[in-house]
Order: structure tokens, then sequence, then C-alpha cells
């Protein structure tokens, strides 16, 4: 066991560090074979986690009529989920810190499994509702964890690849939900939706416990530095994380107030949380709309309307695998800039996105009628999820560079403010169709997002102005 260790005049404690990116303790020195089995896992993790949300759309018929509940009272089932997406990295980012990635792994993806369990076995339709939400909150670990797991593991250049993987996972997941769960409800009963997602998330756990090791470097340290302090009898080996006089409540407490005060003075925060809610709140009510639509005017039975998420989810690979251009794209603005990088370099895919959205609902609203062939929508589709994965892609790296000392804050605010929204839009698409009709509420949806569609253009312009009178923003000079 090596480590590096420094002390003062004063007789501080030995602080036990990392001997560069090669001593063999740095999760940046494992082979890169297990750290890209790492990212595939944890990425596939998020991806079950997300599935699970929309998967559920696939059962409201057996449900509603088993447990003798409107529509509107199953749809709940995927708001309380997708509310406990939001309100889980609260508190799982920040015991992370204390206690490392992989006990939130091991024991949140634990309860997600176990909490599915009554899920399937539900005698009525409060216990569905109520063990959703908690399988919701336990399951988010992967979305506020994750990501930090990719960022111990790479650095610099080789980062954006494996983060690329792991940012389209809880995008593709939804997409993937309904064309599963096509295909299992129309041949059999609802519960077996929640027996297929109990053997994969066992699955997953177990890959997790075997191939995804602790890769948050101040745990790890510590961990060094109690070794050290046993073999030597040394007390003043010191990792630098036992020197932070903070205990979890406050820690806890403090991340929960942090992202409100970044959603109530800072401009940018604000305006591009509420876009990226908006466009996950149309996604989260396409999984009504698309049922209706599909079944009233093209006839489609249920497993061939799982089958027209397969537009969705082409879009957001497509938005995926366009990542090397948009790199290419910041490296030519930066090498313009003097070599010198700016956060808003980052916003060009919303910028794009912004475009595709809108485009894409107007084409979806307007061909959904009858004598125009059910692809035509479903390309509309296509370029509604590549423009909603392009602003997402923009505006979370966006924020992580803006506000590098807050962006976990930044982040827990978006999760939070678009995990609203994604969470009440279902409750009311059903009514949205049935009294405009299906043209004009998705043509409604295409306007909320052309009233948004300005601000990372504006952004992009204004952006380091805005951030130089920021309290909570940086600017290079």
């Amino acid at each position: 066991m090596s480590s590096s260790s420094s002390t003062s005049a004063g007789g501080e404690e030995f602080e036990v560090k990392w001997e560069g990116q090669d001593d063999p303790g740095n999760p940046r020195s494992m082979s890169k074979f297990r750290k890209w089995l790492c990212t595939w896992v944890v990425s596939l993790g998020s991806l079950c986690v997300t599935c699970t949300s929309s998967i559920y759309t696939s059962t409201y018929r057996q449900v509603t009529a088993e447990m003798h509940v409107s529509q509107l009272v199953a749809v709940l089932g995927l708001s309380l989920f997708v509310g406990g997406l939001g309100i889980g990295p609260m508190f799982l980012g920040p015991m992370s810190e204390f206690f490392g990635r992989r006990p939130i792994y091991l024991v949140s993806f634990t309860c997600f499994t176990i909490f599915l369990i009554p899920c399937a076995l539900a005698p009525h339709i409060a216990v569905l509702l109520i063990f959703r939400f908690f399988a919701g909150m336990a399951g988010s670990a992967f979305l506020s964890v994750a990501g930090g797991t990719v960022g111990d593991m790479f650095a610099g250049p080789e980062l954006s690849a494996p983060m690329m993987i792991y940012t389209a996972s809880p995008f593709i997941g939804p997409s993937l939900g309904p064309l599963i769960g096509g295909f299992i409800n129309q041949q059999t009963s609802w519960r077996w939706t929640f027996w297929v997602l109990i053997i994969w998330s066992f699955f997953m756990l177990a890959s997790l416990y075997f191939f995804v090791p602790e890769t948050y470097h101040p745990v790890l340290l510590r961990q060094r530095a109690v070794a050290l302090r046993t073999q030597t009898g040394d007390s003043r080996y010191r990792a630098s994380i036992e020197k932070l006089d903070r205990s979890i409540t406050k820690t806890v407490l403090w991340s929960c107030t942090r992202p409100f005060q970044l959603l109530i003075h800072e401009a940018m925060v604000s305006l591009l949380c509420t876009f990226t809610a908006i466009l996950l709140g149309v996604l989260y009510l396409f999984f009504q709309a698309f049922p209706l639509v599909f079944s009233h005017v093209y006839h489609f039975d249920l497993q061939m309307i799982g089958l027209t998420f397969l537009g969705l989810l082409v879009g957001m690979v497509s938005g995926t695998l366009s990542d090397p251009l948009w790199a290419k794209n910041r490296n030519r603005l930066v090498a313009k800039n003097g070599g010198v990088s700016e956060p808003e370099f980052r916003l060009p895919p919303a910028m794009a996105g912004a475009v595709l959205v809108p485009a894409g609902l107007f084409w979806f609203a307007w061909t959904t009628v009858e004598g125009v062939h059910w692809i035509v929508p479903i390309i509309g589709s296509v370029f509604f999820g590549m423009g909603t994965l392009l602003v997402f892609s923009g505006v979370f790296t966006f924020l992580v560079d803006a506000y590098p000392l807050y962006a976990a804050s930044a982040l827990a605010a978006n999760s939070f403010v678009r995990s609203s929204f994604a969470a009440g839009f279902p409750l009311f698409s059903t009514i949205l169709y049935q009294r405009l009709g299906y043209q004009w509420a998705s043509t409604l949806l295409a306007f909320l997002t052309i009233l948004m569609a300005p601000f990372p253009v504006i952004f992009f312009i204004y952006g380091k102005r805005l951030r130089g009178k920021s309290r909570f923003a940086t600017v290079q000079n």
C-alpha cells in the first residue's frame, strides 16, 4: 500500500493523497476494459430504472379493469414514480459523498428490486401506487450518483465518450418502456410487466455487486488512511474528507436548499431548467397521447402502439451519435476564442435541438389524420426525440461548466423541476387531447417549446455577461 503525505512545522496530520494517475488505488488507473464495464453497468442500471417508469403505461387497460379505477387514478402510478425520481437525488447524492458510490448503489437498487415485488402482487390500487413511488425514489440513485462514477474513472478527453453513453441512457429508457410493455401486456397479465422488471433488476443488482467497485476518490483515500493508521500505529495519517467538519444531516439539508437558491436567483438556471422540464413533460405526456392517437386514428393494438415509440428511440440514439460533430464545433469555437473555453460553447446542441423540437411536434400534430400513412407522424417524433436529447445534452454540460462549484446543486435543481413537470403532464394529457383534438393538443405543446427556444441562443450570446453578475457562476479573466 502506497501513500503520499505531508506535514507542516506545526505538526499537522499527514494528508493521504494519490501518487499520481498511475497509483494502483486510483480508479483512473484501472484497465480500460474494467472502466468501460463499470460504465455500461451503471448506464444499463439507469436505463432499467427509467424504462420502469414508462413500461407501466402499457398496463393501464388491465389495471383499470381489474381494480375498478379510472385511468386517471392508474396514471398516478406513472406520476408518483417520476416524482420519486425527482425527490431521491436530494438526499442520495449527498449521502454518496459520505458513504461512497458503491453502498448507495447496492442499498438503493436492492430496495428498488424489493419495492417492485408488491407492485407485482398488489391486491388493490393503493399498494401499487405507494410502492411505485418508493421504487422511483430508490432507483433515482442512477440519475444522481452514476454520472459521478463515470467522472471518477475517466478524465480529460477520454471522458466524452463514456459520459455520452451514460447521459443517453435515462432518455432512451422511457422510449424503450412502452415498446417492451406492449408485447408483454398484449400476450399475458399486466403483473408479468413487473415480474420481468424484477428479473431484470436482479441481474443488474448482481452486476453492480460483482463489476462496480467503489470509485469515489475521497472515500477510497479515507479507507487508505484508516489502513495506514492501523498498520503504522501513527494517528497523523488523515484523508481530506476526514478533516471536513460537517454532519450528514446538515449536508442533506443544505443540498435541499441550494438548488432552490439557484432557481430563484439565477435566470439562466431557472429558464433552462424550465425548458428541459417542458420537454420531459411532453415526452411523458406522449405515453398517454400515442395510445390515443394510434388506436383511434390508425386502429393499432397494444403491441403495435408500443412499436410507435421506436421513432423517439431512433431520434434519441441519432442525437447521441451526433456528439462527435458537436465536439468538433466546440473545439472550433475554443480555437477561435484564443484557446480559451467558455461554458457557452456547450450550448450549440441545445440551440439546434430547440429548432428540431417544435418542428417535430408540428409535424406530428398535423399528420395524425386519416389518409396520412402512420409512418409520417412517427418520423415527426424522430425529430422531437433528437431535439430533446440535444437540448438536454447542451443544458446539462452548460450548467456544469457555468457553475462548477455548485454543479451538483444545479443538476439537482434541473432534476427536481423536470421531474415535477414529467409527473404533472400525464395527469392532464387525456383531457387535453380529448378537448382540443389530436392536432391542436400537439400544436399547443409545440407553441410552448417555441416560447422557450430562444433562451439557449440568448445565453450563448449574453451568458458570459450574466455570469459576471452572478454570485454562483464563474468567469475566466
